[in-house]
Order: C-alpha cells, then structure tokens, then sequence
C-alpha cells in the first residue's frame, strides 16, 4: 500500500505517530500469523511485541522492494520461528478474530445459516482442522497458514519465507497432504 510505505518513511525520519499508525494498522495480522505459528495466545503477544521492536531497529534499512505488509509478515514469521526453536511447539491454536471467531471459522461458517446442530459440526470441524494444522511440522504450519489462513499470494509468501515459488508450491503440496493425513486420523 502506498499509505504504508509513506507511513514507513516517516517513521524512519522519526515520526513516532506515523509508527503508532503501523502498530495499529498491522498488529491484528501479525497476532494472528504468530498465534497460529506459535499455538499460544501469550507468546503470540511476546512474538509480535519482538516484531516490533525488532521493525523499528530495522526501519532505515527497509529497502522498499517489497510492500510493508510483506515486510511485516517476514519480521513476525521469523520472530515466531524464533521462539519456536527455542521450545517444542504446542498444539493449541485458539486464535479468536475480535468477533470471537477464528479466520477459519469465519471462512468455514460463513454462507446460509445450518442452524444449531449444523453450526455445532461446523464448529466441531474448525477445531478439528486448526488442532491439526498445529500438528504439523512447523515447514508446513507456516506456509500454510500464511497462504490459506492469512490469504497471501504466493509470491508473497515466496518472499516472506525467502524461497523461490516452485518450492513453496511443494511445500505447500506437502502441508496439504499432512494436514488431510492428520484429519482422516481423526
């Protein structure tokens, strides 16, 4: 976005506000990408308060070859993948939207109302689905919940996780082949 990268520039120049209007902008994104990385709403708030402080120290040396949105995305993925190598990941991916709702749920849920008993399944099959998405390898939770769950093209995610996009494609295959894997052994 073109208001972004202005608001970077003058963040770099200084401008603590134009900074605040990032924080605000983005930092609901960058919870949800490292909740479901991280699996825990507590350490997804330490990662994305990392992030932060590590695009800070960074903002003279964006390069604007990217949009700032991507840029974020990488800080908050690497910051996430930092912390999970400095602990076994969890299980649990209770990542609400303001609503209450996951992304997912939203996704899952949305169109013509089932009713009670069908809202109940399809809830059921929401948990059922993040549970197993945070069951595997981390190599294919974060690709996958940044193109599926986050909806970012492949490109960008090819330059979030700084691979070329043949090998996110097959990354991607794989995560999708685990993931269903992981819900027929439900």
């Amino acid at each position: 976005m073109n208001d972004d990268a202005d608001l970077l520039t003058r963040a770099a120049a200084g401008d603590e506000t134009a900074f605040g209007a990032l924080v605000r902008q983005h930092t609901p994104r960058m919870y949800r990408v490292a909740l479901r990385i991280t699996g825990s709403a507590a350490e997804a708030e330490d990662v994305v308060q990392d992030s932060w402080l590590a695009a800070w120290r960074s903002l003279a040396s964006f390069r604007h070859e990217s949009a700032v949105s991507t840029w974020l995305y990488r800080v908050v993925t690497n910051s996430a993948l930092a912390l999970l190598r400095r602990r076994r990941p969890t299980i649990s991916l209770d990542a609400p939207e303001p609503d209450g709702r996951s992304t997912l749920d939203s996704a899952l849920l949305a169109g013509a109302d089932p009713g009670p008993e069908g809202r109940v399944v399809r809830a059921e099959e929401v948990d059922a689905v993040l549970r197993a998405i945070g069951r595997l390898e981390v190599s294919q939770r974060v690709p996958l919940v940044l193109r599926e769950l986050e909806g970012l093209s492949y490109e960008e995610v090819a330059e979030v996780l700084d691979v070329n996009v043949g090998a996110l494609r097959s990354r991607l295959h794989r995560a999708r082949v685990a993931l269903l894997a992981e819900l027929r052994e439900r």
